[in-house]
């Protein structure tokens, strides 16, 4: 996970919106966030934390919002952008944001918390939260990621127990956790067994001699079923026989009853041949004629009845055209009339134009009399706004006003000009500063030098020197203790008897007991020169550190005078610049700024006042043009119209007739010219009707009298064509024989169906052919007539018992059958279960050796111990470098740090009998290994470490160790973030963010580039 920007507001004392450049600090590798205490520094791990987490390390996520929102602020927003995924390719955006309720201060509504996958300019709404995306807990990432105060050394405190299960979860090592697998597939396999012994009991039956016993007895019914199947045969096929005569027997008894039912129908038959004649010859010969005799009956009453018809219709038309022709000579001689009507109407149209035209006249004359007397006054007017622009343009042109580029530069020299004598006045202060603290530190050196022997010249020598001492006190102090060994054993010499040491029979000079007094004079010479080496050593070490400070003061009083001169400089330059202005002073150059703006802002003030009359010269001018222009449009109609008027009063035909009307008003004229108009045009559309209807009425008077001459005629040609149809009737009824009129008319009317009663008859004549050769056929064949019916159900019957028997033999033999299959498919089913069953029992014996090896996480914790080791190895290459090889870390089989001592002869003892500062030495190497593997496990080429704590732990000598080894990260592609109020620390990092509280404003952030 890399940083790119935090913004805060309203957390803690953070009052107003600030943001942290993430993306700038940590280009530089190492950076620092500085402040003296209580500024703010550490509210900036616990926004991003509140951020990924939705919870502090100061406070919970539920209940305790009130402390954390800002007194101040009513609303907390806390935006984190940040990278991570495989590699850091993807950046993601944190938003969280909490409200006062507005009724109630001390009540925090619940926060909103989202994440976002940033595409471009785009924002994509993410359901995962920040386990997901930054690949760990909370609680891990507070321990590999971002460090907090108080929970450097958590890693180190942790129980064995908890900093496995912490590396199983880091590192996703429960895919090594196998037990519950194990377990699963062992309950399965379990499972299965009790489902296969359930089968093979199941199958204990099936045996190898149950199948030879089935096969023995299928055999056997074989046998059966073909003796049987050859005796059903020569049943079937005798009975098949039987049957043919019984279906014949059958047929000639359904004929037989036909033969009878169609000689009781015979009569009835002949009787309707008989019927059938008849009415054939009436209607083929004689009913064409007598429906020609109606027809022709019918068509001379019609004519009879149109003849009396028209001859009615003839009168009525000629009195008709008489009273038409009358009509139309009155609207005719009204009709002549209309052009001299017409001619009125058009007069009395002009008299209305001429009122029209009176009426605009007049309003026009009274537009120019009232506009005139407007008009001359807005003249004047104009004039005397021509009169003022004009002083006021005089008035504007008299201000002198500089350049806006000179004035521009003018104010940047000011601003420049106060910048650099403030910043001169900084520099001065720490020049007074850096030489007070240089004369302090030097001052420390000549006490530190004044503590070295005549016949030294360095600490190093010093200390070399102590160190021989020691030497020789400790060869010393060994001579004594071997002479009091050997004094202790002198009284016990003898001469003559062998030196139990040496073996020498001769002891000329055995030792005397040697005084203790000189023992404990050795050892309290040889403490005194130990406490005297550490005096020396610390000595030196405080005599490096002042030689270093001394050497950055010096440095940075250089780099501070050097500015001091390029500020002078350029003051001097700038002064050098404003000659030409007449400016020798700041005041004179802040005057003639005040002076210039001031007759910029008159001019200004001048032009917005000019062009204020223009505009509204300029909408006084358009109004007198348009009231001008009204003026001369009003004077030109009037002249249009006079003459207008006198042209409409010359076209009038008759002025006599229109005199009376100029005194009427315009609607009466209107509606007299519509009343005549009116009347002219019903009398035109009368005419028209009345000779419309004239000419209809003469056109049906000659229809109808060719109607009654046609009708004459039809009806007198009808009356000789029925007479020669009735002589032509009597001829045809002699002809053929009907007598009786009135029973042929009926034959007439007969009812009769033609088709069908023949169609009836030649079926039954066809029919009746049909059986009676049938019956002959039948009743010639032997065995029909003398069938036994009786015999043949017998015959039935046998056969039937017969097909049972082999039916049933054939069920055994294929149940039997099917049962050998079934027998042969279980038997070999039971040999795959028996291997099969087999096959689980030695899995079963594998598996329960894997679960006792995976039972209590056995297997994960063996995991964890590889990659506790492998991070001992890598946390020791700079432990080891940190404590100038005397301490290594270790760990052991039941995950519990250890410290090799190299000192005290490598012996071994816990991590936590370390001094604070050394725990945070070993601390910061665990830390560091342990976000090197994550760094491995995300693949990413870069890797963030904060650091929130422990430096005010360390020596001077250690800091700078510490430090050294921070900066080396940055060759390891390594972003280590440090957050203190160490002045130290400050000095060596050369980006940072400073955090400062302000009363009123809360946390400010500054940047140090």
């Amino acid at each position: 996970m890399i940083p790119v920007k935090l913004e805060i507001q309203g957390l803690y004392s953070y009052k107003e919106k600030q943001v942290i450049a993430f993306d700038q600090l940590t280009a530089a590798g190492l950076f620092g966030i500085f402040g003296a205490v209580g500024s703010g520094k550490s509210s900036i791990l616990e926004a991003i934390l509140l951020a990924l987490y939705g919870s502090t390390e100061r406070l919970s996520d539920r209940g305790e919002k009130n402390s954390m929102v800002n007194l101040q602020s009513e609303t907390l927003l806390i935006t984190f952008e940040f990278r991570a995924g495989n590699n850091n390719v993807n950046t993601y955006i944190a938003r969280y944001s909490a409200k006062r309720n507005p009724k109630n201060f001390e009540d925090v509504k619940p926060a909103e918390h989202a994440f976002y996958l940033k595409k471009g300019d785009q924002l994509e709404p993410l359901t995962q939260v920040a386990e997901d995306l930054v690949g760990m807990k909370k609680e891990h990432f507070k321990q590999t990621i971002i460090i907090p105060q108080g929970k450097f050394r958590d890693f180190i405190d942790l129980t064995p127990g908890p900093r496995a299960e912490m590396m199983k979860e880091l590192f996703g090592l429960e895919r090594f956790d196998l037990a519950s697998k194990t377990g699963t597939l062992l309950r399965n396999l379990k499972d299965e067994k009790i489902r296969l012994e359930t089968q093979l009991g199941a199958l204990a039956e099936i045996t190898p001699e149950l199948q030879s016993e089935k096969t023995a007895l299928i055999k056997e019914i074989a046998t059966q079923a073909e003796a049987a199947e050859i005796i059903f045969g020569q049943s079937e096929q005798k009975f098949k026989k039987q049957e043919e005569v019984q279906a014949k027997h059958t047929q000639l008894q359904v004929f037989l009853k036909e033969w009878e039912i169609l000689n009781k129908k015979r009569t009835e038959i002949e009787n309707k041949k008989a019927i059938y004649k008849d009415f054939l010859k009436a209607k083929t010969y004689l009913k064409p004629v007598w429906e020609q005799i109606q027809e022709k009956n019918a068509e001379l009453e019609k004519y009879r009845v149109s003849v009396t018809d028209c001859k009615r219709f003839k009168e009525t038309y000629e009195q008709e055209i008489e009273q038409l022709v009358k009509e139309e000579l009155e609207l005719k001689e009204k009709a002549d009339k209309k052009s001299e009507r017409e001619t009125k109407i058009r007069d009395l149209k002009k008299v209305i134009e001429i009122k029209n035209l009176n009426t605009e006249f007049e309003a026009s004359k009274t537009i120019t009399e009232t506009l005139k007397p407007d008009l001359d006054s807005k003249k004047e007017a104009l004039s005397s706004i021509k009169e003022q622009i004009k002083q006021l343009e005089e008035e504007s042109e008299n201000i002198i006003v500089p350049h806006s580029n000179t004035l521009s530069e003018l104010k940047g020299l000011a601003r420049d000009w106060d910048n650099w004598e403030s910043q001169l006045s900084e520099k001065q202060k720490d020049v007074e500063q850096i030489s007070a603290s240089t004369q302090s530190i030097t001052a420390q050196i000549e006490t530190l030098n004044e503590k070295l022997p005549e016949s030294t010249n360095s600490f190093e020598a010093w200390i070399h020197s102590q160190k021989q001492t020691i030497q020789t006190l400790d060869s010393e102090k060994e001579k004594l203790m071997r002479q009091a060994g050997l004094a202790a054993h002198a009284h016990l010499l003898i001469n003559g008897e062998a030196c139990p040491l040496c073996g020498a029979i001769d002891h000329p000079h055995p030792l005397a007991e040697t005084n203790n007094n000189a023992l404990e004079s050795k050892n309290r010479e040889i403490e005194l020169a130990k406490s005297l080496l550490e005096r020396i050593i610390t000595w030196k070490q405080v005599y490096s550190e002042q030689q270093i400070r001394l050497d950055n003061q010096n440095t940075n009083k250089a780099k501070t005078e050097t500015e001091i001169n390029i500020l002078s400089g350029q003051i001097k330059k700038l002064k050098q610049n404003l000659i030409s202005h007449q400016v020798d002073t700041k005041e004179t150059l802040d005057e003639l700024i005040q002076n210039s703006d001031k007759a910029i802002q008159k001019r200004e003030k001048l032009l917005q006042m000019i062009k204020e009359l223009r505009k509204n010269l300029e909408e006084r001018q358009i109004e007198f043009e348009k009231e001008e222009r009204q003026i001369r449009e009003a004077e030109q109609t009037l002249l249009g119209l006079s003459s207008k008027i006198s042209a409409k009063k010359e076209e009038i035909k008759d002025p006599l007739f229109c005199k009376p009307f100029f005194e009427k008003d315009k609607a009466a004229i209107e509606q007299t010219i519509q009343k005549v108009q009116q009347d002219i045009e019903e009398t035109a559309f009368k005419l028209s009707g009345k000779q419309k209807v004239l000419l209809e009425t003469r056109t049906k008077q000659a229809t109808n009298l060719a109607n009654l001459k046609n009708f004459e005629n039809q009806s007198d040609s009808a009356a000789i064509k029925i007479s020669e149809l009735q002589k032509e009737f009597e001829s045809l009824k002699i002809t053929y024989g009907f007598e009786d009129e009135e029973k042929l008319i009926a034959l007439f009317h007969h009812s009769l169906d033609a088709d069908k009663v023949d169609a009836e008859i030649r079926q039954f004549e066809d029919r009746n052919l049909l059986v009676k050769n049938k019956l002959e056929e039948l009743q010639s064949q032997p065995g029909v007539s003398s069938f036994d019916p009786e015999a043949f159900v017998r015959l039935q019957h046998k056969l039937q018992e017969e097909k049972s028997t082999l039916e049933a033999i054939k069920k055994s033999f294929t149940l039997l059958d099917q049962e050998l299959i079934s027998i042969k498919e279980k038997l070999e089913e039971k040999q795959k279960l028996q291997v099969t069953f087999s096959q689980l029992e030695k899995r079963e014996i594998n598996l329960k050796e894997l679960e006792r090896l995976f039972k209590g996480s056995g297997f994960v914790k063996y995991v964890s111990s590889i990659y506790l080791k492998e991070l001992c190895a890598t946390a020791n290459l700079r432990f080891m470098k940190l404590t100038k090889n005397s301490l290594s870390l270790e760990i052991d089989d039941n995950n519990t740090f250890w410290v090799i001592d190299y000192l005290n002869g490598g012996k071994k003892r816990l991590l936590k009998t370390l001094s604070g500062g050394q725990t945070f030495q070993a601390s910061l190497c665990l830390a560091l290994a342990l976000a090197e593997k994550v760094k491995s496990l995300n693949q990413a080429d870069q890797s963030f470490f904060f650091l929130d704590e422990g430096f005010g732990a360390l020596d001077r000598n250690s800091l700078r160790v510490v430090f050294e080894t921070l900066k080396s990260l940055r060759h390891e592609n390594r972003i280590v973030g440090i957050i203190s109020h160490v002045e130290e620390l400050q000095q060596e990092i050369e980006v940072y963010a400073k955090v400062e509280l302000d009363p009123e404003r809360g946390s400010q952030v500054g940047y140090s580039f």
